[in-house]
């Protein structure tokens, strides 16, 4: 157990840097751990692929190698940009790196977050002052930002993105996206590798920085401490112990934010996947746009579900609320630019049982900040099977 007042420490799953490895020219998402394991999994079909010289082998096993290799690196590299952030980066909107206040806050928002904080609260009556958009799915849509504040942030995030600060991009081994943006039968790297496998792929990534459309991570940028935590804290967590009591709501320890661009000519959709959270929160800031919207299927655990969608138009200043492990995705943008603050909210009494990337008892290793929001210590647990 931590000592009474030391900072908690929180860590990521080894399976980070080993699974879900992305080959582009092989259509491939890989597990590596070693080179006899490589062969033995995935030797047949990388042959079907083109990979059927010593050479192409070996290319991808340096490649390989190589990504392993970065992935270890990301969190000291992500903890020295956002030092560098601090020291030098001079803010457009320095408003919006003071603490949070109400008045950032849509009227309908903080009504619901004070009736969830309220003695006697339910469930029941959470719901009246939410939009349901889906009761079987537990999808839910309230306004969250006041229009003036998502134009500040908006701002700010686009002079950011013109500064010559460092910025977390991936590189081309990690679009996790799925091609099929929603397969109404499983597409054939299903078939090859089986469900298990597939729907492993279509795992959000476990550091949002490897998400191609990710245009800035907030606590890199310093808007943790004085916008995201604080969002969690004090409104989130009443308003999610209500909803998702069963998926750590009550729980909620840590957090993961990130801003998502989508613009013709560059990203534009997001293919089939499920985040790496117990909750989710996806509001959206603007600008003006038409389509992008999103989809929903089940729960991961379910394939079945993949083949009725449901589709939710994202509607500027609101945010939508979904299970982690809800299926989903983001259809093609028709006209305009569509900026979206995603936050994975996680708990670590959930995750300490079942890493949701590699479904598997987390193999915990120390990373920087709230790494993936697991812990050592252990916080009273929630039953994963009522997750499924």
């Amino acid at each position: 157990m931590a000592t009474a007042g030391a900072p908690r420490r929180f860590c990521r799953c080894a399976c980070f840097c080993s699974e879900n490895l992305y080959v582009a020219r092989y259509g491939l998402h890989l597990c590596f751990r070693s080179e006899q394991q490589l062969r033995q999994d995935y030797g047949p079909i990388l042959r079907s692929r083109g990979c059927v010289s010593t050479k192409d082998f070996q290319q991808l096993l340096a490649e390989l190698q190589q990504e392993v290799a970065r992935r270890q690196r990301l969190g000291q590299e992500s903890a020295a940009r956002k030092a560098l952030i601090a020291s030098s980066y001079h803010p457009a909107r320095p408003e919006v790196y003071n603490s949070l206040q109400d008045a950032a806050l849509a009227p309908e928002f903080l009504s619901v977050a004070e009736y969830s904080a309220s003695p006697g609260a339910d469930r029941q009556g959470l719901l009246q002052w939410l939009q349901t958009v889906s009761e079987e799915k537990r999808i839910y849509r309230v306004p969250v930002f006041t229009a003036s504040f998502c134009q500040a942030l908006l701002e700010e995030l686009e002079h950011f993105e013109r500064s010559d600060m460092p910025k977390g991009r991936p590189n081309t081994m990690n679009n996790y996206g799925v091609g099929e943006a929603w397969p109404m039968h499983p597409p054939e790297e299903s078939r090859q590798l089986g469900w298990e496998t597939y729907l492993r792929c279509c795992r959000q990534a476990a550091h949002p920085c490897l998400q191609s459309k990710i245009m800035v991570l907030l606590h890199e940028l310093g808007l943790d401490e004085p916008l995201v935590t604080p969002l969690r804290e004090r409104f989130l967590q009443p308003l999610m112990a209500l909803l998702y009591p069963d998926c750590g709501g009550g729980r909620l320890d840590s957090h993961r934010a990130f801003v998502v661009k989508y613009a013709p000519g560059q990203d534009r959709e997001l293919g089939c996947h499920y985040d790496n959270a117990e909750l989710t929160l996806n509001v959206a800031l603007g600008k003006a746009f038409t389509g992008g919207a999103l989809y929903f299927g089940g729960l991961f655990q379910a394939p079945a579900a993949l083949t009725e969608p449901l589709e939710v138009q994202h509607v500027v200043g609101q945010g939508v609320l979904h299970r982690g492990g809800q299926l989903h995705g983001a259809r093609p943008l028709g006209t305009g630019e569509r900026w979206n603050l995603v936050v994975w909210l996680r708990a670590s009494a959930v995750r300490n049982r079942l890493c949701p990337m590699c479904c598997r008892e987390p193999d915990l290793v120390d990373d920087e900040g709230f790494g993936d929001g697991f812990t050592r210590e252990e916080p009273t647990t929630v039953d994963v099977c009522a997750l499924t």
